[in-house]
Formats: C-alpha cells, structure tokens, sequence
C-alpha cells in the first residue's frame, strides 16, 4: 500500500473516522466525530459512537446531523486534485474544446468561447471564474479559500432560493436569512434584524471562544488521566511486588504451606483485578472525553478555516451545543481517584501470621 501523499495527509480530517474513507454521506454525532452512514449501520452496539463510545441519541443509531463542512470540503479537493493532475480538461458545456477556466460558482470547466457566453452571469450574479494555469499554481489552501469566497447565502423564503435573492440581512428572532424585499415587507420584526455579516462573525467568534476555553479545561482531564495512569502503573508495581514476598515467604516453608501459598496469590489477583477494573473504567471515561474535546477543537479550526458562510449558518448552533454539553463535564476530583486504589493490607497482614 503507497504512503499517502502530502496532499492527502493534510486533509484526512475530512474522512470518515471509522473507516477513513471519503463518503458523500458523512455524518456529525453529538461528540463532534464524524463518521459515514456505512461505519453507522455496521456499528455494535448500535447507539453508541464507534470512536469514543459516546450515546447516540437516535434510537435508529444514525444522527440527523450531516457535516456538510467535511461533505463540501470533500468535493471542493476532488476538484483540485483533478486540475492538478489532468493537463487537458473538456468544457463541461459544448463538451468538444479544451477547458481554460473554472467557475466555482457553476462548478464547470469552461472553454474561452463557453466562457465569453458564461460573462453574462458575471454581471446579473458575480460568479467567479478563474483560469485553470492559474488554479493549479495555487495551494490546496489557497484554493479552499477561494472556494470559500465565492459562495453565497440566499433568502430562506419559500421559492427566492431558486430564484437566486442573495441575501445581506439575518432575522434574529426567526433566525433565518432574508433578501432585503423580504426584510422591508417584514415590518414586524424589523428590530431583530442585523448584518448577515456580523452574524456569522459573531458565530465564528463564539466556536473560537468556546474552543479556546474547552482548550483551557482540557489540560485538567488530561491531568486526571495521567493520574489515573500512575495510579493504575502503581497498582501494577505493588501486585508485582507483592508476588514476589509471597513467593519469597513461601519457598522457605515447607509442602504444608503451599495452600496458604496459593489462598493468598489468589487473593492479590483479586485486588489487582478489582482495582484494574475500577481504574479502566474512569480512564475509558476520560479517553472518551479527551477524544470529543480533540474532536471539537479540530471541528471548529476546520470551520473556521474552511467552512463557507452556509456551512457555518447550519452547523454553528449544533456545534455550539455539543461544545457547550463538554463545557459543562468536570474531571473527576484527587480525592476520588484515591478511592480506585488497591490495600494489600490483608495480604501483608496474613503473611505475617506465618
């Protein structure tokens, strides 16, 4: 199998997390991983996230939410990687001469007389085309960014999205963008209206804030997992030594003692086995949370990097929440981790009586 390219390294993060596979159908669970409708269905126990085990609230096991960042970032790469490995691209419109530029708005390889035809558009919608000698001297980013730009929010009422009504107002209380038609006949609601700008700013800003924090909060899970891991190290060690006294003791006595022998390393796998136990449970818990804050913060960098205006409309507020939910989880305290400790105490203790 050839090692992935440097290009494809970079933007694994939009693969599924199950199977690490592009998908069209790339869904976004509350934990804030993303896995495609396959990983879903073929997934035990159904109801819980494959990743970190996080309850799926769908009784069906398959989350409404769709991450249409990781879906369109998906397809916006497919387009590079085709510019930048094919020299001749057909015209996607009279499918006969070599295609010189790209509209990212159309999606559509244009010949120079398609495209001559395709300026109309240019004055009545400001699509942008771009020559494609120039697209493959871009970066991936470069290109995600244009991309990004070229997109466009349209009004939310029934039948001005077809129509093509780009919007610049955003209805607070509605919480829906509207064309300025719209926003004049709407007298109603009139102070509830703001920039679409500023409300996306805004939302930008509020995953930053909240991923910034739950950066902060983070490090003190992570102290409490290495605690756990040390106790859990200790426990180990002390089983370890404790073995050995055993077996020191015993070999110095004779045939009658093996029993006592054999009671008491018994006895000592017990413990372990109850502390192990204990400890895994609260480190699953904690592996758990750390891979939804991981999760989290790298969902929001990608939005923040990549993510168009729309996508941002339509995934800040379930993100937001699902951030929020993690804001609200609290490390376990110093003084219950000491409750997962293992005691030797009645071990040493009947060693002794020896």
């Amino acid at each position: 199998c050839p090692a992935p390219s440097p290009l494809e390294e970079e933007f694994r993060f939009v693969l599924c997390e199950g199977c690490q596979q592009e998908s069209p159908n790339l869904k976004l669970l509350t934990c804030l991983h993303t896995l495609c409708l396959n990983c879903l269905s073929e997934n035990k126990p159904i109801g819980q996230c494959p990743v970190c085990q996080t309850a799926i609230p769908q009784a069906s096991g398959i989350p409404d939410r769709d991450n249409l960042l990781f879906s369109s970032l998906q397809a916006r790469l497919s387009v590079y990687k085709k510019i930048r490995s094919s020299s001749s691209l057909g015209c996607c419109l009279c499918r006969k001469e070599a295609a010189a530029v790209w509209c990212s708005e159309c999606e559509e390889f244009l010949c120079l007389s398609c495209f001559e035809a395709h300026q109309w558009f240019f004055k009545k919608r400001s699509h942008e085309a771009r020559k494609l000698e120039d697209l493959r001297a871009e970066s991936a980013h470069q290109f995600l960014e244009g991309t990004r730009r070229s997109c466009s929010l349209f009004c939310s009422s029934p039948g001005h999205s077809e129509q093509g009504h780009v919007t610049s107002i955003y209805c607070r209380r509605c919480e829906k963008p509207l064309c300025c038609s719209c926003a004049l006949l709407d007298t109603q609601h009139s102070g509830f209206y703001c920039d679409i700008r500023s409300e996306i700013q805004q939302r930008q800003e509020d995953l930053a804030t909240l991923s910034q924090d739950l950066k902060k909060k983070r490090s003190s899970f992570e102290a409490a997992h290495e605690a756990l891991q040390a106790k859990a190290a200790r426990l180990e060690r002390a089983s370890s030594e404790m073995q050995q006294q055993i077996r020191q003791r015993m070999e110095e006595l004779v045939q009658l003692l093996r029993r006592e022998e054999e009671e008491l390393l018994t006895l000592v796998k017990t413990r372990r086995e109850q502390g192990c136990r204990a400890l895994a449970g609260e480190l699953q818990r904690l592996d758990n949370v750390l891979l939804r804050m991981e999760a989290g913060e790298r969902l929001v960098q990608k939005m923040r990097l990549y993510g168009t205006d729309q996508e941002v409309m339509d995934m800040q507020p379930f993100i937001k929440t699902s951030l929020e939910a993690l804001q609200r989880l609290q490390p376990p305290a110093a003084g219950g981790l000491a409750q997962h400790g293992c005691d030797f105490a009645e071990c040493r203790a009947r060693l002794q009586a020896l």
